[in-house]
Formats: structure tokens, sequence, C-alpha cells
């Protein structure tokens, strides 16, 4: 479900479910058989990607129609478990930030913006300024990542790099106070 509700109008194929949840084909099969029996979850037919022009009925040789799996916003589940997942995700969120305080290091400031905010203008999700363990931060990001799923993209920087950047006003770290951000920690009085 949270590939699902990562882009609710995104429609899926069963092989790129099953490469995105690293899960087997008969799983993800029977997964979306009881999703699609829920009502959770609608199948639509489609062209795959060697149709012949784009809204094309025509088909190439070898071509065929795939179907699609997406979510069903009409479903009266659809809006408690939306919620739901956005709790998880909330909380997980919390944990994260905690580990990378506990763990990466003399944290100074720890901003999260992007993906963390729903901000997509932003160049970084993260940003860390300290004196930092970069293999510790790493290790947390490529696990939260694999429990989130999707990419996070994180900055770390020591506080001189932060604070010459902010003396000349640095076009990268302007537009991150401009976005919609969250200090998480704030040592430095930014």
């Amino acid at each position: 479900m949270k590939v699902f509700f990562r882009d609710p109008v995104k429609s899926y194929y069963v092989r790129e479910l099953t490469r995105l949840l690293d899960a087997q084909i008969n799983a993800v099969r029977r997964e979306l058989g009881a999703l699609l029996a829920a009502g959770l979850v609608r199948e639509m037919e489609g062209v795959g990607k060697s149709e012949v022009g784009a809204g094309s009925p025509r088909l190439q040789a070898g071509a065929s129609l795939r179907k699609y799996y997406a979510l069903n916003p009409e479903s009266i589940l659809y809006p408690e478990l939306q919620a739901l997942l956005i709790k998880a995700q909330a909380l997980g969120e919390a944990q994260f930030a905690d580990e990378i305080k506990a763990k990466g290091g003399d944290v100074r400031l720890l901003l999260l913006s992007g993906r963390f905010t729903g901000d997509r203008r932003a160049l970084t999700d993260m940003l860390v300024v300290g004196r930092l363990n970069e293999a510790a931060v790493g290790r947390l990001v490529k696990k939260y990542e694999q429990e989130f799923g999707g990419d996070i993209n994180y900055t770390l920087m020591t506080v001189t790099e932060f604070e010459d950047r902010r003396q000349v006003m640095d076009r990268f770290l302007f537009s991150l106070f401009e976005a919609k951000h969250l200090k998480v920690v704030d040592k430095l009085n930014v």
C-alpha cells in the first residue's frame, strides 16, 4: 500500500511492483488480488512501451496490452488508510531525525525539507551541519530509504563551510531557507 500511496495517481504494472518491492511475482499477484477484492486498487488495461504513437490504439507486432493497477480513490477505506500511512510516515520521520541526532556526530543544524515537508522545489531533503560521522549518516539514510521507499537527497557540511556559504548569500542555502522547511536541531541560531 505504501507504494501506491506514495504517488496516488500513478499506475503500476505487476513486474514494476516486483522490482520496486523486491518481491516474488506470485506474492505481488496474490496481494494485488486481495487489494482488488477489497476495492482498494483498480485494474486498468494499457498499451505497453512498444506502442505505435501516443494515444494510438494500434499495436506493433509483439506489443501487448498490460494490466495496470492504481489506487481506487472511490474506496470507502481510502481515507482511513491514507491517514494511517501518513501517521506511520510521520512517526518514521521523527524516529529518523532522532537517530541522525543521536548517531550522526556533533549535529549543530538539522534541517528537513523536500520530501519531508512536501515541497518539491527544495534542492535537498535534508541538510546536516556539524562535525559529522558521514558513514553513520549514510547508513541511516540508506536504512530509511529502504524502509519508506524513495531516495533522500541529503547535504552534509561543516560549521565553517555553512557559515562561509551563509556569509556570501549562497544560492543553495538561500533557496533551502526559502523553501518549506523544518528545523529539527538549531544550535547555530539560524
